[in-house]
């Protein structure tokens, strides 16, 4: 036993940090978009950050809890309820077998992630449990969750060390302009240095083309020294590229494995969770970094998680 939607949402997914070690036979990675936010919750309920999580899109679903176990709901603010009374984000609760969980409206935010102590029992699919909705594998039969779905818990907890102090301060995602911070390549050197000025220097409008796939742009032109296209090579999550239009395109979670456009950079993977939570219509700023600033900003992000386990695990 475990839970049972009752009403799906807008879109609601299985995902945990990703299906790698596939994208040469063209599988992409998918997992989660915000990958801050899920980490945390799977720590606030005793899990490994890679553990499968709910993920919540912007209207979200009514779930009933058919057992006991621990929970954690964080990311954006979607007016996440318990019976009906507003839930407390960023903290780990108890939950009782016929309690209800439901999400209505925004208010801040554009996903929302359900952490289950113990995890989810869904098959693990080459290495992940995540549902990559294009390929229809991962999660609960390849599907986003519907109204009517049952998922048992793989081991639910009713109790976990220090449970009162798992908690966290609640982010603020209030904010309509962002800084996102990217490192050049690989294909900068197929922009001017006047371009290259134009991507860092203005700022850019998320159009309503924004899912899962990627996240476009709409701005001042990035122009190329000759063309838009290259040859098809890999892609990871957070590259920018640049087509022949000249407006950026930020690869998401559910990027294709390979691409045929001019990539101008990528956005540092400590970054992609304030993008994962923008909605059309906010503004973007793109500021340039180092690799080496880069990687001390994940390692610091990932020494955060481990201090975090080792003070809630005594």
């Amino acid at each position: 036993m475990g839970i049972k939607i009752i009403k799906a949402g807008l879109l609601t997914t299985i995902q945990d940090m990703g299906r790698f070690g596939y994208q040469e036979t063209g599988m992409s990675v998918s997992g989660v978009m915000d990958t801050r936010s899920a980490s945390l919750a799977n720590i606030l309920v005793g899990n490994d950050e890679n553990e499968g999580v709910l993920e919540v899109t912007m209207m979200g679903p009514t779930i009933q809890f058919t057992a006991d176990n621990i929970i954690a709901v964080t990311g954006g603010d979607l007016s996440a309820a318990l019976d009906g009374a507003p839930l407390t984000t960023y903290k780990a609760i108890l939950v009782k077998a016929g309690q209800t969980l439901s999400f209505a409206a925004p208010k801040t935010g554009a996903r929302a992630y359900v952490a289950f102590a113990g995890g989810l029992d869904v098959p693990v699919v080459m290495g992940s449990k995540s549902t990559n909705l294009k390929s229809k594998i991962g999660g609960f039969n390849g599907r986003k969750l519907e109204a009517g779905d049952e998922i048992g818990f793989a081991a639910p907890k009713t109790s976990l060390p220090n449970l009162i102090m798992r908690k966290l301060p609640v982010p603020d995602f209030s904010a309509k302009s962002h800084e996102i911070r990217v490192v050049l390549g690989p294909q900068d050197d197929c922009f001017p240095q006047s371009s290259i000025d134009t991507f860092f220097n203005n700022e850019y409008t998320i159009s309503n083309e924004y899912d899962r796939m990627g996240c476009r742009m709409q701005g001042p032109v990035i122009k190329h020294k000759v063309g838009g296209d290259i040859i098809t090579d890999g892609i990871s999550f957070g590259a920018v590229q640049v087509p022949s239009h000249g407006n950026p395109i930020v690869m998401m979670a559910d990027h294709q494995t390979t691409g045929g456009y001019t990539k101008i950079g990528n956005v540092i993977s400590v970054d992609l969770p304030i993008l994962a939570q923008c909605m059309p219509g906010h503004k973007i700023h793109f500021k340039w970094i180092s690799i080496e600033a880069a990687q001390y900003w994940y390692c610091r992000e990932k020494k955060e998680y481990k201090e975090l386990k080792e003070e809630y695990n005594g």
